[in-house]
Order: C-alpha cells, then sequence, then structure tokens
C-alpha cells in the first residue's frame, strides 16, 4: 500500500475511541502518530474491561487495539509546566493536534487553539465532540451511545413498532468508529488544504453531527413532511415482494432489494425453480405484482423455507438482481469477500498473541494497509523523550518527579 501520510506527524491528547480511532486510522495510512497519556493510569481504555456485552480478553484488549494500532505512547503529566514545556517542544514539530479533551478541560490544560499556535502556527487543530464546539451543552462529556445513537434520532429509526423497546447500537463504538473516519478525512483534506494555500486551519467533528449526516435522507424528508422518521409496521411494509427478506429451511436470512421488481421477477422465478411464476396472471408484470405483492411473499415465504441458506447460495449465484445472505460478525469475518479484499488483517500484540482487526476502508493502490498493534502504556516515552533532546539524566530525573512515567 502507498503509505500516503509518511512524512506527516499526527499528536493526540485524547482517549475512548471516538477520536484515538481517527489517528489510528492516520497511521495506517503512514502517519506518525504520538500519543499522550495520562501519567499514572494511561488511556481510560486501557482500563475497560468489559462492553457490558462482552468482557475483554486479558491477552488482547481487542477495544485498544481497534483504535490505537500503530501509535508511539509516552506518559506525560500535562498539569505541570515541565510536562507543558515537553508537550510543546512535540507541538512545534507535528502537522497535527488532535484533541477530545473538553473546552474547560482545554483552557485548564492549556491545549486550546491559541495554546497550541502558540508554539506552531502552521499546525492544524483538531476537535472531536459529543455535541459540537458551541451550544448549551458543549461542554459536556458524551459516548456514541448518546450523541451519536441516541440524541441524532437513529435509534428511533431502529426501533421495531412491533416492541416497545429503544434498541442500543448494536456494537461497542458502532458511531465512534464512523465518526473518526470523518475526523479522519477532514484531518486529509485538512492537509491538502495547507499544502495548496499554506493555511492550517481548525477541524471540528461531533458524534451528534456524525449521527445526524447518518440521518441525512430521513431528516430532510421528516422536515418537509413534518413528521418524524420512524421505521413501519412489518405489515405495513414497501408492496415490492422482491425487497424483503426472507428465512431458510436452517434459519438463516436471504436479504433481497431488487427495487425493479417486475424486471427482476422472471428471473428470480428461474432461479428459484418456479419459471411457471413469471407468467401466473397475478404476477405477469409490475403492476400485477404490485397489486397481488401479498400473494408473492407467500409462494417466496414457502420456496424459500424449503432449502437451506447454502443451496440458495448456489441456485442464486447467478441471478442478476440484489441479494445477500444476512451475517452475523463470524459469518462476515469469512465471507469470500472479506478474504479476497483483505478486510481483515492479522496482527499480534506486543506479547505476540494473535488476533485479527479490521482494516481500514479505504486502500491505496488496491492494497489494504496492514495495521500495527497497539502500543503499551508508555512503550516510546524515553525514545520520544531522546529525540526531543533531552539526555538520560534529564529523563531520569523527569520520572523520579512523576512528570513522565
Amino acid at each position: 500500500m502507498t503509505a500516503v501520510l509518511q512524512g506527516v506527524r499526527i499528536l493526540e491528547v485524547a482517549e475512548h475511541t471516538f477520536v484515538p480511532a481517527a489517528s489510528a486510522l492516520l497511521s495506517d495510512w503512514g502517519a506518525d502518530v504520538i500519543k499522550i497519556e495520562h501519567v499514572t493510569r494511561g488511556d481510560a481504555m486501557r482500563g475497560l474491561a468489559s462492553t457490558g456485552v462482552a468482557d475483554v480478553p486479558a491477552d488482547v484488549h481487542a477495544l485498544l487495539e481497534h483504535s490505537n494500532r500503530g501509535k508511539r505512547s509516552l506518559a506525560l503529566d500535562l498539569t505541570s509546566p515541565e510536562g507543558l514545556e515537553i508537550l510543546h517542544k512535540l507541538i512545534a514539530s507535528s502537522d497535527v493536534f488532535l484533541t477530545n479533551k473538553l473546552p474547560s478541560v482545554r483552557e485548564k490544560l492549556k491545549v486550546g487553539v491559541d495554546d497550541v499556535r502558540a508554539h506552531n502556527p502552521a499546525i492544524i487543530y483538531v476537535r472531536g465532540t459529543g455535541q459540537g464546539e458551541r451550544g448549551p451543552d458543549a461542554d459536556k462529556g458524551s459516548y456514541d451511545s448518546l450523541a451519536f445513537w441516541a440524541r441524532s434520532g437513529i435509534a428511533m429509526g431502529a426501533k421495531r413498532p412491533e416492541y416497545d423497546l429503544v434498541p442500543v447500537p448494536p456494537a461497542p463504538g458502532f458511531g465512534d468508529s464512523i465518526g473518526a473516519m470523518t475526523i479522519a478525512g477532514g484531518i486529509m483534506g485538512a492537509l491538502f488544504h495547507r499544502e495548496r494555500t499554506g493555511e492550517a486551519t481548525i477541524v471540528d467533528v461531533s458524534l451528534l453531527g456524525v449521527g445526524l449526516w447518518a440521518m441525512g435522507q430521513a431528516m430532510a424528508l421528516s422536515l418537509i413532511l413534518g413528521v418524524p422518521w420512524a421505521p413501519p409496521p412489518m405489515e405495513a411494509m414497501g408492496k415490492n415482494p422482491l425487497s424483503r427478506n426472507y428465512a431458510t429451511k436452517d434459519g438463516h436470512v436471504l436479504s433481497l432489494t431488487c427495487l425493479q421488481a417486475g424486471k427482476y421477477w422472471p428471473p428470480l422465478c428461474e432461479a428459484i425453480g418456479r419459471p411457471e411464476l413469471a407468467t401466473d396472471p397475478r404476477f405477469a408484470d409490475h403492476e400485477s405484482l404490485m397489486a397481488h405483492s401479498l400473494d408473492a411473499v407467500a409462494v417466496l415465504d414457502d420456496v424459500f423455507a424449503q432449502a437451506t441458506v447454502d443451496e440458495w447460495r448456489d441456485r442464486l449465484s447467478s441471478f442478476i438482481g440484489q441479494w445477500t445472505v444476512v451475517q452475523d460478525t463470524l459469518e462476515a469475518a469469512v465471507d469470500p469477500q472479506t478474504i479476497a479484499n483483505g478486510y481483515l488483517q492479522d496482527c499480534e500484540t506486543a506479547a505476540g498473541v494473535p488476533f485479527k482487526l479490521v482494516a481500514a476502508p479505504v486502500q491505496y493502490d488496491e492494497v489494504p494497509a496492514k495495521p500495527g498493534r497497539a502500543p503499551e502504556f508508555n512503550e516510546h516515552g524515553d525514545a520520544i523523550l531522546e529525540e526531543l533532546g533531552l539526555d538520560t539524566d534529564e529523563i531520569i530525573d523527569l520520572k523520579v518527579r512523576g512528570i513522565v512515567a
């Protein structure tokens, strides 16, 4: 893969997933990312033992690896003058300063825009927030389950009318990872702009803003119609029988999304071994098919339930319409398309324990980016300090006084 960000240095003062996962992507693409961690506890993610659904394995902290791959770690006390001095030296040699600290914390730590640019006027300053940089909740913390999922309309949009239950996000860091990709794109645009104009910009991305963008089409329709967006009940789903889910004999689910039902009905009938249905008067053309959609659904329910998912994969392999098998995470991991495109990559922890990570979703020159591993706490502290010109005695003194780990 072409390391498109080779020579770019990212300085990160952030923790958890939303913002760190952005610089993890940039690391995958060649950037040198220096992660500043709390001098005693490190990134709070290091202490997270459970997602609330699944325990985090002791030998592979998958959540930490996902959002901190390929970085270098320096544990630094930013509340001390000496710690700030070290940070200022790193700022001077960095292209991007990336943080998710709240406005009040940035002010307290003296890492606001003006503070940072006093030591490097050309640095790109990037803020990842919960609800945005302005407004009454700008200084309130949040998580993706709140700002991205619950507040933006996504949770209500995913709520099934059959159940009086607002769904939780489908995975840990779900909105965080989408938001991180947004931050990474924003940073790359800012780097391009600075390259062309010499102007360093401020980049802002919030979980709420990303969630609203994800709901953008629904939001536009809601505002035009004056009706909150919600999925229709099952019986009111669209009339198109070729845009539905169907259960197979062995409990799997096929998902069809053939928007031009009349076009795809005859070849589907051929593929499922029921060619006579193509000339059935109820389904002979698009209008008839729509008028008798419930009949068509009943037929397809019965047909698809008579064979296993593997049999349907074989029978539908030549079908020209759009369909897929609904998969869980383990099934998606061994999907032939996942494997062929390198969407999962082999990794090792610092201790040599093997595991897999999802690759960055953008590939350059047809080669997937191979992620590095997450750093151990303060793993690169001495090396980074030496790069700044500190000698061994100075580093030892800083350690004794608790400025660095």
